[in-house]
């Protein structure tokens, strides 16, 4: 027997609550199936169970708030004989006045979710299990339907029957105003991410010994390659400069391992892979960077299916508990048209993140002539219990020279 416990989906979580079992006891498992939806102040995810076997038992019902650590189900290796269980006896009843029988209330059937709005995996579940009619729930303001929305109406509907059966004696307590659709989406709380965000980043402040170094790489030969290879594609292929940069950095880590890995009570662990965290915002505020796995493994075509994936995902709120715990390193980029630079903070327990600005023409000195040449900013945040300033300027060395042999990538 195996415990499945509440995992920690970042160093600004300390608790979560269980929203959601996907399987029932009894049933099989495999490696990688996400079997539970932990509900996060970053949304509810999705959380993996990382052996096969048959789920055996279920310890932490829907509702409950466990901290992180705490054991919500038993899972039962191949093989293994299932535990005894011993039938409870049967209490003898005593005879009561039966109650007036009352007509139990049928819920309406949910019929399928309406073309113009989409919904999330926790909250479509959720409707159809409080017999909710889909095409009456009011969608954020993206047009995705989460599991506060879903909530919010249930509450609603539930205020209009009591009022409706005359079962209110005094008058109803004041509930508090719910936020207004433009800062909500998916059921994410976003004060309580920007909360979240601002403990994590006070934390790598207070613990992390911080060093910055830049330089400003020549991105030309990369973004001339690019248009070459994407007037090759049909258009549904092609590559936005992202992959090939990710591609870049992951391998920059790759060959410097002092920047990618984890610290922790015991000191540093360099990883065996790179597992890139990805700084994705969210429309309407909030900030989340879920990990593409074995970023240096990947090629191009995989790493821009790969982004484009993690951004849907981000943005309809199904993101995956590894997804969240497993990044080595992270990348944030600020994007085209925003700013020349940035400066980042350390994720913890991660050891380094890369910040790039924007793409930008400079003139740019090179054989003895000027020219005007695209280049980007790009700052190592490092940490000095572990690497120092060195070890980030050989990563930007090695980054650069793979964006000067794009055909390489």
């Amino acid at each position: 027997m195996s415990e499945f416990r509440m995992p920690s989906l970042g160093a600004d979580m300390d608790a979560g609550t269980l929203v959601e079992w996907m399987k029932k006891p009894g049933e099989r498992v495999q490696r990688g199936d996400a079997i539970a939806a932990v509900e996060t102040q970053k949304g509810a995810i999705e959380i993996e169970v990382f052996e096969s076997g048959v789920l055996e038992e279920i310890r932490v019902q829907v509702g409950e708030r466990v901290p992180v650590g705490t054991v919500l189900a038993i899972i039962r290796a191949e093989g293994e004989t299932p535990a005894a269980t011993f039938p409870t006896p049967t209490p003898i009843p005593t005879p009561v006045p039966a109650p007036a029988p009352a007509p139990a209330p049928v819920p309406a059937p949910v019929p399928a979710p309406r073309a113009a709005a989409k919904f999330t995996p926790v909250a479509l579940r959720r409707a159809r299990e409080l017999g909710l009619d889909a095409d009456s729930l009011t969608p954020a303001a993206d047009g995705v339907i989460g599991l506060r929305e879903v909530e919010a109406a249930q509450a609603a509907l539930a205020g209009r029957a009591t009022q409706a059966a005359g079962l209110a004696t005094q008058a109803p307590a004041p509930t508090a105003p719910m936020p207004p659709a433009a800062v909500t989406a998916r059921g994410i709380d976003l004060d309580e991410m920007r909360k979240a965000i601002a403990a994590a980043m006070a934390r790598s402040w207070r613990e992390i010994p911080h060093y910055f170094v830049s330089s400003t790489l020549d991105l030309s030969p990369m973004l001339d390659w690019l248009q070459k290879e994407n007037g090759q594609r049909p258009m549904a292929q092609r590559l936005h400069y992202a992959a090939p940069l990710i591609r870049a950095i992951a391998l920059a880590l790759k060959a410097t391992p002092v920047l990618n890995g984890h610290y922790g009570e015991h000191g540093f662990v360099p990883a065996a892979n790179v597992h890139l965290g990805i700084a994705i915002a969210m429309r309407g505020g909030g900030l989340i960077a879920p990990a593409i796995l074995d970023a240096d493994t990947l090629d191009l075509d995989t790493l821009m299916a790969r982004l484009n994936d993690l951004v849907a995902r981000v943005r309809g709120g199904r993101l995956r508990s590894s997804e969240l715990s497993a990044s080595t390193a992270t990348l944030t980029n600020l994007g085209e048209e925003t700013a020349d630079a940035v400066q980042p903070v350390i994720y913890p327990p991660q050891v380094a993140i890369i910040g790039c600005g924007q793409v930008i023409e400079r003139a740019w000195a090179q054989y003895d002539a000027l020219s005007a040449r695209r280049t980007m900013i790009v700052t190592v945040g490092g940490d000095h219990r572990v690497s120092d300033g060195r070890a980030a300027a050989k990563f930007l060395q090695r980054l650069a020279e793979s964006l000067r042999h794009p055909e390489r990538l």
